[in-house]
């Protein structure tokens, strides 16, 4: 028999750095076997072997390593075997990784950062340079270097770069906690004279972030903390890093932000400024920044890194001067542009998602922010660059982040070659696992939609868009389903509820977005949006909860169990304790069941659900641009119309009566929660958790259900939650299926749903007696549909059902994920793969393909944490075909449209029915 394959550390293979004291290994079964019985894990922990012995368990996910306490920077190598079915396999590949820094004391580098006598107006400050020298006097056997900043850094040794990962260190709740990078340099450090050099930027933690676009969130100075470990023959280190010897410049960046752009005069690239030897530019002492408090830990994410590199499909030039670059695919990520003209020249790069209508301009309003209180510095999503002649640099900015398809280069006196433009789509690297294919091409088009939509989202943090706010977002709640099919989103889940969690306030609140710049503390807070709302808080327990089914780690559910705790405590006190004001004024005396209602708070409600379009709430005159002298101090012109537009907002949304829409999300996270606490083994939280969930649903089908069975909200989205939730009796379930497909045909066959229930809609109609309704509103073009985005040339899934119009005419953000949630009904319904609604990571899983809309085949594979699964399916000549490949450890259960039911294990297996009639699913 074989081995075990694919070992993998905590949610990503072995890797440098880790600083997870106690980490957790997974495997895949060799292959041909059905069940593991039993495993042994041995391996070697520095000069310390260990062996576990054969341990009784069928569990191949998330198993301790089971061997001695690790050390800072420990090497560690282990294999596994497993007695199966089959009998004994032989070892597996080892698994070898490196720990990281585990203690703050093994820090021996000073936090510093640039020279500055004041800090530069936010949008003009620089991408410094910093380098510091060090000696090296003998052979290196081994060398590591450690890195995390304030800021965004790159680190150089020697001239050359080091590591692949973009936009280091990543985005995270800073007050809290920081990630660390590890990097193997042994090739790069020589005998001799050695130069450490970073670039250092405000990124996410002093540049400007989310809707309000506010400087300084986290703090208002940038920092870098570098520290290499050079280990020698003898068993001696050379330790170098960073400290008050380095110094520091401005070169050639003398701009960067993620919504200001960059800006750069590579004129002023200083030669050799990383590597050993004199250096020419203004170098000035670097200041030594005081040690955070926050804690020094590796992620559990992947990195960002340049994942696709895209070359223009059409140049045009419709002036003089002016180029239109057209990538042909919506993307996030930034332009490497080698042409750049003369030495002097000026050049503007405008990225934009959309043309103008007429196809002349881009279209830049995706990019426009949310709250129009400043003008950015460069225009919207605007790099700038001065050309250093035919033989310098080229120009790549990666120093910010901007969503396009469309590039605007103005300034450039001749043509601009398809070969001197290069778009590099930047996310983190997450695994694919997802693929679908069928006998339409236009599904298969919105499936490829579907994946850029996730790719792009996901950089570092879900956020919701790519231009605008660029914000973690707690919509991933919603998200997170469809993502989950595409690519392998464990890690990244991690690591995010790791930030909500250090972000979450001490009564239970939920902020909208993780991390977020607009702490408790912070000088800006003043103008948040009130955080805490349904649906989104409740990502809390929604993540985790879908995190671990997708890949069974129950120590992320017991990690992130006192969060859950306090997001559904909280909300039981709010719902116990407040009324709205209009219930009671209609009901002075309240009535028993409102103790159950969440009926007051701001809310967004289901956001741009369809309806005539209502006058915003805007600031009543235009707002300087300037920065304020002290963003805590004297309030500004622009601060004071920002407090008037935040308060008219909440005014306005505190007002209405959300509860239908908001004991929804809290009947459900109750519910999960108990769920949640019996995976766990807490018997008591579940019960209490259970009845509390009852008592919700109770008092929500006392105020919502009419005494004829009728919803009081008469909308697709209520009908929606009603169902997908179980807020409705099962007596009632038909008919509140069927009103569902009453009010989708009195909209014109069109969906009716906003962003938080766009997801439910396919599946919920299919599996409420409404297949067909499904299928029709997958197919159907025109406005308000799935369709529209192929038909309107969209290339991801946009904000609003009709982001982009057959004019041109644009609305919102183009790249948002909640209708690339269509993949949960092509992998679900339309393959048929489902997960088992209580055994997690696929370990059993469903097999029910329901055809429909004229297909005549479909496929799907997936790679889940156990293997691969396969499905395909074939409906000719009065025949159904379906094929199944059930990968090692795992069963599932197959449903043919017949209704014919069987059991299948590891393996190949094909079966056969009699096909259903083939409906186009177009009215």
């Amino acid at each position: 028999m074989s081995a075990p394959t694919d070992l993998r550390l905590e949610h990503r293979p072995a890797a440098l750095g880790l600083t997870e004291r106690s980490p957790r290994l997974s495997w895949r079964l060799p292959p041909g076997t059905r069940t593991q019985r039993a495993y042994r894990i041995r391996g070697r922990a520095g000069d310390r072997p260990w062996d576990t012995g054969w341990v009784a368990s069928d569990r191949s996910l998330f198993v301790p390593y089971g061997g001695p306490p690790l050390a800072s920077r420990e090497p560690v190598r282990c294999a596994v075997r497993v007695r199966t079915d089959a009998g004994s396999s032989a070892w597996s590949e080892p698994a070898a990784w490196e720990m990281g820094l585990l203690d703050p004391d093994d820090w021996a580098a000073a936090w510093v950062g640039p020279a500055e006598d004041e800090v530069p107006p936010a949008g003009f400050r620089p991408g410094y340079l910093l380098r510091g020298e060090f000696t090296v006097d003998r052979p290196v056997v081994r060398a590591r270097v450690y890195a995390t900043a304030h800021g965004l850094y790159e680190l150089f040794l020697n001239g050359e770069r080091v590591g692949d990962a973009e936009l280091a260190p990543g985005f995270t709740a800073y007050r809290d906690h920081l990630h660390v990078q590890a990097y193997d340099v042994t090739a790069a450090v020589r005998a001799g004279a050695n130069v450490l050099g970073a670039v250092l930027s405000d990124g996410w933690f002093r540049g400007r972030t989310s809707y309000h676009r506010l400087p300084d969130g986290f703090g208002d100075r940038t920092a870098l903390l570098v520290q290499l470990h050079a280990d020698h023959e003898d068993g001696t280190s050379t330790v170098a890093g960073t400290g008050p010897r380095w110094r520091s410049a401005v070169g050639a960046v003398k701009a960067a932000d993620f919504f200001d752009g960059v800006a750069a005069d590579l004129r002023d690239e200083l030669a050799g400024w990383s590597t050993p030897g004199p250096v020419e530019g203004g170098w000035a002492p670097v200041a030594v920044r005081e040690r955070p408090a926050a804690r020094l830990v590796s992620s559990p994410a992947p990195p960002v890194r340049r994942l696709q590199e895209l070359r223009p499909v059409a140049i045009t030039r419709p002036e003089r001067g002016r180029h239109i670059i057209d990538f042909g695919q919506n993307l996030g990520g930034w332009v490497r542009l080698t042409d750049l003209g003369p030495r002097g020249t000026v050049l503007s790069l405008t990225h934009a998602e959309a043309l103008t209508p007429d196809g002349t301009d881009v279209n830049t309003a995706s990019g426009q922010a949310t709250l129009h209180w400043y003008t950015p510095a460069r225009g919207i999503q605007t790099d700038r660059v001065v050309s250093a002649g035919p033989d310098g640099p080229a120009f790549e900015p990666r120093h910010t982040r901007h969503g396009f398809r469309y590039l605007r280069v103005d300034g450039h006196p001749g043509p601009i070659s398809a070969g001197g433009a290069t778009a590099v789509a930047v996310s983190s690297d997450l695994p694919r696992t997802g693929w679908f294919r069928c006998s339409d091409e236009r599904l298969d088009r919105l499936h490829e939609i579907a994946y850029w939509t996730y790719r792009n989202q996901a950089c570092d943090v879900p956020t919701a868009e790519i231009t605008r706010e660029l914000a973690g977002w707690t919509d991933f709640g919603w998200n997170i389903r469809g993502a989950r099919l595409l690519n392998d989103v464990s890690g990244l889940s991690a690591k995010w509820l790791a930030d909500l969690a250090a972000d979450q306030w001490p009564d239970g609140t939920v902020r909208n977005y993780a991390p977020d710049p607009l702490g408790p503390r912070s000088l800006t807070a003043r103008f948040a949006i009130p955080h805490g709302q349904a649906g989104f808080g409740d990502a809390a327990v929604v993540v985790p909860w879908e995190t671990w089914r997708a890949y069974g780690d129950d120590g992320l559910l017991e990690r992130q169990y006192p969060s859950m705790t306090a997001w559904v405590d909280r909300v039981a006190r709010i719902a116990r304790d407040r009324r709205h004001p209009d219930r009671r004024a209609a009901r002075p005396v309240p009535a028993p069941h409102e103790e159950f209602l969440w009926d007051t708070g701001y809310h967004f409600g289901e956001h741009l659900e369809p309806a005539p379009p209502q006058r915003p709430v805007s600031p009543q005159r235009p707002v300087s641009p300037r920065r304020p002298a002290s963003l805590g101090g004297r309030r500004t012109t622009w601060a004071t119309d920002l407090d008037s537009f935040t308060a008219a907002v909440v005014e306005e949304m505190e007002s209405r009566d959300h509860a239908a829409f908001a004991t929804a999300y809290f009947h459900r996270s109750a519910r999960l929660l108990s769920r949640i606490a019996g995976v766990l083994g807490r018997t008591g939280d579940a019960e209490r958790y259970g009845r509390l969930a009852d008592d919700v649903r109770a008092a929500w089908q006392a105020e919502f259900i009419a005494a004829d069975g009728r919803l009081a909200c008469d909308t697709q989205a209520t009908h929606l939650r009603a169902l997908a939730y179980g807020l409705v009796p099962e007596a009632l379930r038909a008919r509140t299926a069927d009103r569902l497909a009453e009010l989708i045909r009195a909209a014109g066959t069109r969906p009716g749903t906003g962003l938080p229930t766009t997801h439910l809609l396919l599946p919920v109609l299919a599996d409420n007696g409404h297949l067909d309704l499904a299928y029709e509103l997958l197919l159907r073009s025109g406005p308000r549909s799935w369709m529209s985005v192929i038909d309107n040339g969209g290339t991801t899934f946009w904000e609003t059902w009709d982001g982009i119009a057959p004019n041109g005419a644009t609305m919102l953000a183009l790249n948002m994920p909640t209708r690339a949630s269509v993949v949960e009904f092509l992998h679900g319904h339309v393959a048929g793969v489902r997960l088992d609604p209580e055994l997690p990571a696929y370990r059993r899983f469903r097999v029910e393909p329901r055809p429909g809309g004229g297909l005549t085949w479909a496929e799907v594979k997936y790679d889940c944490p156990y293997g691969r699964i396969e499905a395909g399916w074939r409906a000719e000549r009065g025949r159904f075909s379906l094929e199944v490949t059930v990968p090692p450890g795992t069963t599932a259960e197959v449903v043919l449209p017949d209704g014919t039911r069987a059991e299948a294990g590891p393996g190949a297996h094909a079966f056969a029915a009699r096909a259903a009639p083939a409906d186009s699913g177009v009215a």
